[in-house]
């Protein structure tokens, strides 16, 4: 954009590049649907025009054209035929690997669907590859049809009781907020950190302050005293409000609300009482977490849009927390709004009640059009490769358990159940010496991870083991299985092993390199031969999903990029994503998604029983745990 060409376009001594005409235009500072024209000059808007509502009888023309032949004249003129015009979308904090796709895709997909912007938190991907995880993700946003900005992780590792890809300390976090790309400093998960004043939280927030960049919270169910310490720290946002009490005391603390409607965490309903008069203006829209499947069937930011109208938001309160809320909020003048000097961001759709929408226009150019992507002038283009990783010894991985206070002879072999290279049920006659083993088995209880449905936290709870010979195994009559965590960064290939209930499995294995938020390598079973055929399997494809039954990939979803993310299309990986599911639940598991609880059972930040790497975790006491209780 020429500053002296918008200026000369808006006074109209030059023409506009493009005129939108006979449209219903949304102004986000007043909540008014005009009338108006739009003028376009160099992918920015230049001048709005009102409506000439009396007829020149000495021009034989009708008041349309006399409209724009009055105030603007453009080489393009869109006739809107009395459809609505609105900002685009702002999709106020977004993890793009959750889609599973990468930025390109991930625009392609969304696109369609009126996000025109969205703040984009790379926390996982840093997780795995760091400060070269983060510039991919930067370098692969570059000319997509949508505006992609990030926020720089705040959190990685986001604790000590895992094993990351890599470490973002402040001085790497203070750089990276130097780049123009780079509006805030993304949610610090670490509140606790923040409230007792740890030296390096305190210099990656001071860093975003001293850039005026704003600092994005997480502060679930944090109260009282300790969340004004947090909002002392100039933390001045969160999504992570679970009811309208915990959202109203942030709010009166002056800490902006972003509503979640993602496909983990849904918050909408339960925040709807929240949202007033009075409030409005400080709460926004974000997805979080999304999956394709969700994207594609239900839409995105327009869904969360819709929804809120339905469950009875005022449409042009909607429309404005989903634009300029989020602009604001972030210092970010040029999106968010139809008036001059703002990005030509806009979509248009006929019904604002059940708003679906009918075009994108991205900087002015049409980029979609009823649901699907169009104008070829904006390449889709590949991401630059980055590598792989998958640092760890299949030779070294053993998911034999040893009950505790079990003695075992010198010379004893474990039967291949329990074996590294096993997996055969147990049998006497396996045991090759035929030799009495230890001492008598007594009842032994373990901390097992209970499985909430649609929920990503979970529950501890202590069940009596299935053991044999001295040795605990999965019990598939009680849903009693083999859960793993393999770390993949070091070389180390260190691991935990415990129990899951909740996962349904009745036979085979699942595993996935999803785990959030150090995204090591999560593996479940009811034998363990299917659990290392799956962990090889995975390794082999450079990240993913893998079901595996009687030592046979039966299904697989490979995210080679970080193994977080594909190259395909949103509706490719939906593709096998659905597949992959199918073969899960003919394991016999009953959920809907096996492999998103998976992925969060090895998240230490959100209560109440989880395992990484380095094992059992009690979130609550925020410390690793032994599995035998």
């Amino acid at each position: 954009m020429k500053l002296e060409s918008l200026i000369s376009a808006a006074a109209g001594r030059e023409k506009a590049d493009i005129l939108f005409i006979n449209g219903k235009v949304i102004n986000v500072f007043t909540g008014e649907i005009l009338e108006q024209s739009v003028a376009v000059k160099d992918g920015y808007i230049c001048g709005l025009g009102e409506i000439c509502k009396k007829e020149n009888p000495d021009l034989n023309v009708d008041a349309a054209e006399l409209k724009y032949q009055l105030e603007y004249e453009a080489d393009n003129i869109v006739d809107l035929q009395g459809m609505y015009l609105a900002p685009g979308f702002i999709d106020a904090h977004v993890h793009i690997e959750s889609s599973m796709v990468t930025p390109a895709q991930f625009a392609n997909g969304v696109a369609p669907f009126g996000t025109t912007t969205v703040i984009a938190d790379p926390h996982e991907i840093a997780n795995v590859m760091g400060i070269e995880g983060v510039e991919y993700m930067i370098k692969s946003a570059e000319n997509q049809p949508m505006n992609i900005l990030f926020a720089s992780p705040s959190c990685v590792p986001a604790t000590d009781m895992e094993t990351s890809g890599a470490t973002l300390d402040a001085k790497t976090v203070a750089n990276l907020l130097q780049n123009e790309k780079i509006v805030a400093l993304a949610e610090m998960m670490n509140y606790p950190g923040v409230i007792f004043t740890a030296s390096e939280v305190m210099a990656k927030i001071d860093a975003a302050h001293k850039i005026k960049k704003r600092v994005d919270g997480h502060a679930p169910s944090v109260t009282g005293k300790n969340l004004n310490a947090y909002a002392s720290a100039g933390i001045y946002s969160d999504h992570e409000c679970s009811t309208a009490t915990e959202a109203l005391e942030k709010l009166r603390l002056g800490i902006h609300i972003m509503v979640r409607e993602g496909t983990c965490a849904k918050n909408l309903d339960d925040l709807l009482p929240a949202i007033n008069e009075q409030t409005w203006h400080k709460m926004m829209w974000c997805s979080d977490d999304r999956h394709p499947e969700e994207i594609l069937t239900q839409g995105h930011i327009d869904y969360i849009i819709r929804k809120a109208i339905k469950s009875g938001i005022n449409p042009v309160r909607a429309i404005q927390m989903a634009t300029i809320n989020c602009a604001n909020y972030f210092k970010i003048d040029d999106i968010g709004a139809i008036a001059p000097k703002r990005r030509a961001d806009l979509v248009v759709f006929k019904d604002i009640e059940n708003p679906r929408i009918e075009k994108v226009f991205v900087k002015g150019v049409l980029v979609a059009e009823n649901g699907s992507r169009v104008n070829s002038s904006i390449k889709l283009g590949k991401s630059e490769q980055i590598p792989t990783v998958m640092n760890f010894d299949l030779n070294k991985i053993d998911f034999s358990i040893k009950c505790k206070g079990y003695s075992f002879p010198d010379n004893y072999f474990p039967p291949p159940q329990s074996s590294p290279r096993g997996g055969d049920d147990y049998s006497p006659s396996q045991l090759g010496r035929g030799q009495e083993v230890g001492q008598q088995e007594l009842p032994i209880k373990a901390r097992v991870i209970k499985i909430i449905p649609n929920q990503i936290i979970t529950e501890e709870i202590c069940m009596e083991v299935l053991q044999k010979d001295g040795y605990a195994l999965s019990d598939t009559s009680r849903d009693m299985i083999k859960i793993a965590v393999i770390e993949r960064y070091s070389g180390k290939t260190g691991m935990a092993k415990g129990f899951v209930n909740g996962l349904g499995l009745k036979k085979g294995a699942i595993a996935s390199t999803v785990a959030h938020d150090s995204h090591n390598i999560i593996v479940a079973g009811s034998n363990d031969g299917d659990m290392l055929c799956a962990v090889k399997a995975v390794k082999e494809m450079g990240g993913g999903f893998v079901i595996v039954g009687e030592k046979e990939v039966i299904a697989s979803l490979p995210l080679p990029v970080a193994g977080l993310m594909s190259e395909e299309s949103l509706e490719s990986v939906n593709s096998s994503m659905g597949k992959v599911l199918k073969a899960a639940q003919s394991l016999g598991s009953k959920l809907s998604d096996p492999f998103m609880a998976l992925g969060f059972l090895a998240l230490p930040v959100i209560p109440t029983l989880k395992i990484t790497d380095k094992g059992l975790v009690d979130v609550n006491k925020f410390a690793l745990v032994e599995l035998f209780c």
